[in-house]
């Protein structure tokens, strides 16, 4: 692709919260035109209606159709709905499906209508990732999790991992439901799924591929009373001193250019409204501690498919993902 022309983009389902995140980050990308974005229940409503944060940004229209073939098409719909609407669409060769939803990451869901997708995660898979015309994008939580331990189990030394994490209320997506009301959530925190998360799957998946004996790790996800973030901590048995742990886990991020190993503890709001994923590491006794923190909506979502967008095209990874973090 020439380096002046831009890249058309089509958004299905750009009426939730990745597909307003991801109308927000094209808009500015320097390499990209919207070419439509489509919502059936919001067709031939202006865009900045439903998200308002767009009014004075943007003058598109949502469509009720795909109004023309694109060189890339994210789908930000939910989990189920990816493999429907490409039952129910023809989409020309051309045109590069990046699907947000969790229809396409298994190896055995990875082929389908006749597209194979390649799992998206950069820190693990950016050689096949620069290859691919498809992606399957990563979970929020199994990104989080995932960027945690790569580096243990790529030197093969991953043990038994306990892990818990907290995540924002738009990780349950825009549909109402009790836990997502502002009188539930505020001043409130409760686990579920425990052990029984469906990003095990995933996860299980490419740590298995590192180290094909290693068991399921034992995952407590919690929803937090905020509205955006992932903050995880996990711990397991390692041999490795503080020093060693830090220069293995430098060593393996050092030419990735959205994760950060910190030598001070993190925080949520480092992250927030960034691609940004940071890295702390604690030793106690015989314990290795790994903090780490995404948005959940841009690193755990819209954020990380432009990313590999931007890997599929040959463009740096960060461009139209240089985004600050609100740090107050």
């Amino acid at each position: 692709m020439s380096s002046s022309k831009k890249i058309k983009a089509g958004i299905i389902g750009g009426a939730g919260y990745t597909g307003g995140e991801m109308i927000r980050i094209l808009l500015n990308h320097p390499n990209v035109d919207i070419s439509f974005v489509h919502s059936r229940s919001n067709a031939g409503e202006a865009v900045s209606k439903v998200h308002g944060d767009l009014l004075g940004d943007t003058s598109l229209t949502f469509s009720s159709e795909l109004t023309e073939q694109t060189d890339v098409l994210f789908l930000c719909v939910g989990h189920g709905e990816a493999k429907t609407f490409l039952q129910q669409n023809k989409i020309g060769e051309g045109t590069a499906i990046i699907d947000l939803s969790q229809d396409f990451r298994l190896q055995s869901d990875a082929v389908f209508a006749g597209r194979a997708f390649i799992y998206g995660l950069p820190e693990f898979n950016v050689e096949l990732i620069q290859g691919a015309e498809n992606i399957a994008n990563p979970g929020c939580f199994a990104t989080a999790i995932q960027l945690g331990i790569l580096p243990l189990a790529k030197a093969g030394i991953l043990q038994d991992v306990h892990t818990t994490g907290i995540t924002g209320s738009t990780g349950a997506g825009q549909k109402l439901q009790t836990t997502s009301h502002f009188s539930w959530r505020a001043n409130n925190i409760e686990a579920y799924k425990s052990l029984a998360h469906q990003h095990l799957n995933e996860i299980m998946q490419t740590i298995g591929s590192l180290q094909p004996a290693y068991k399921p790790l034992n995952f407590i996800p919690w929803r937090g009373d905020f509205t955006r973030g992932i903050y995880v901590s996990s711990y397991t048995q390692c041999g490795l001193s503080l020093t060693e742990a830090f220069d293995l886990y430098r060593s393996y991020y050092s030419d990735h250019v959205f994760t950060h190993v910190s030598t001070e503890m993190i925080n949520l709001k480092q992250v927030v409204n960034t691609n940004k994923c940071l890295v702390h590491l604690e030793k106690v006794n015989d314990n290795l501690i790994v903090h780490t923190a995404i948005d959940n909506l841009l690193k755990g979502a819209s954020g990380q498919a432009v990313q590999n967008m931007n890997i599929m095209f040959g463009l740096p990874q960060d461009a139209g993902l240089k985004l600050k973090g609100t740090s107050f």
